[in-house]
């Protein structure tokens, strides 16, 4: 089994409570858990690095628990359980120095060292949290957001009071209050600065290092609610998806402007992220298909089907077509990737006879005139 997870670049969890591993370059999908004992429980909900060298994995699942799965032996190793049954699903996952970071969707945000069952930090952050997420360059930093839950900044050395605290936008042009439901987020590079997306189909970019506590850039994507962003190694851009299985890119630069739209998704999206420094953007959802575009000519790269309806996925920062060209392992599930238009192509025509066209009076008269010549 160690093998074959050394092999994979995308990693994936079900909603089977099944932890997926892909090998695109050998086009090789496996499945590492004991799938006779799976339960609705293990529903995977959460997917993070433990450690920088990306040897383990943490899986949280529905029951609470978090599982240490080893990339290098190919098992799991280690199960903790994180979380009580009245908390709710798991909203992210985090490592911090050796510690694990928590948060579920009551809002219980807390700490854990390896060597204590009891939480060492633990603060509330809201209720009906959508999404926790870790700055990659401060780790210590996390925000938070959800449904009438605005988008909070904390400092986990400092976890008293968020060290940043969005205020809702303003009225609308009938002052009518606008409501907001923030689904996801991420940390901007090289700056302070963090953007949302929205059920309301917006995207907000937020500056904690101003004075303003309301977006310095609204834009909005299609009509249906956004479920997951993620920022392409350039930082200049936003990738989002929704509900409808939908795909765009946003410029960061000006007024939030579509650049482009990624198109081959069926079904809504519920997870996607961009390649850490290839223009690659990786997305599963509710069709049981991973699929791969490209960010330069936003072509479909890879179309990965795996079963299983996919609630999360993380990539390896690695090339993802590394790989030699070894034999196939025993037991791994062969991955065909076909386009539509092969199917189309590798179709059988059928050709259909032309029904005779039935000749006038005009025409009769003529014929007549012609045989009597």
């Amino acid at each position: 089994m160690g093998d074959r997870s050394r092999l994979c670049s995308v990693w994936l969890g079900s909603e089977t409570g099944i932890l997926k591993g892909v090998s695109l370059s050998r086009k090789q999908a496996f499945n590492f858990c004991n799938t006779s004992h799976l339960s609705r429980e293990q529903e995977v909900r959460a997917l993070c690095w433990g450690d920088p060298a990306e040897s383990e994995l943490l899986v949280g699942s529905v029951d609470g628990t978090v599982k240490t799965f080893s990339t290098e032996k190919g098992t799991f190793t280690e199960s903790r359980r994180c979380g009580d049954p009245g908390d709710g699903c798991f909203s992210g996952l985090a490592a911090l120095s050796g510690s694990l970071v928590t948060c579920t969707e009551c809002g219980t945000l807390r700490v854990w060292r390896e060597d204590r069952s009891e939480p060492v930090t633990e603060l509330n952050a809201g209720k009906s949290v959508c999404r926790m997420r870790q700055s990659p360059v401060h780790r210590n930093k996390v925000a938070t957001g959800g449904k009438e839950n605005g988008l909070k900044i904390w400092d986990l050395e400092r976890p008293e009071t968020p060290v940043f605290t969005a205020k809702n936008l303003r009225d609308d042009w009938l002052d009518l209050r606008r409501p907001h439901w923030v689904r996801d987020m991420a940390f901007i590079p090289d700056s302070d600065k963090v953007v949302t997306c929205t059920s309301y189909h917006q995207v907000h970019v937020f500056d904690p290092s101003s004075p303003r506590r309301r977006p310095v850039l609204e834009a909005e994507f299609g009509e249906y609610p956004l479920t997951a962003l993620s920022l392409p190694a350039a930082g200049s851009t936003v990738t989002v998806g929704n509900t409808q299985g939908q795909l765009g890119l946003l410029d960061l630069r000006g007024r939030g402007l579509v650049c482009g739209c990624l198109k081959g998704l069926a079904g809504g999206v519920r997870a996607l992220q961009c390649h850490p420094s290839r223009p690659l953007v990786a997305s599963c959802g509710l069709d049981r298909f991973l699929r791969v575009h490209s960010l330069d000519d936003r072509s479909l790269q890879h179309k990965v089907y795996l079963k299983s309806r996919l609630n999360c996925l993380l990539l390896a920062s690695r090339e993802l077509q590394e790989g030699g060209g070894a034999e196939k392992e025993g037991g791994a599930q062969e991955v065909k990737e076909e386009d539509d238009d092969e199917v189309w192509d590798a179709m059988e025509q059928v050709q259909e006879d032309k029904p005779k066209r039935k000749t006038t009076e005009e025409e009769q008269t003529q014929k007549r005139k012609k045989g009597g010549d």
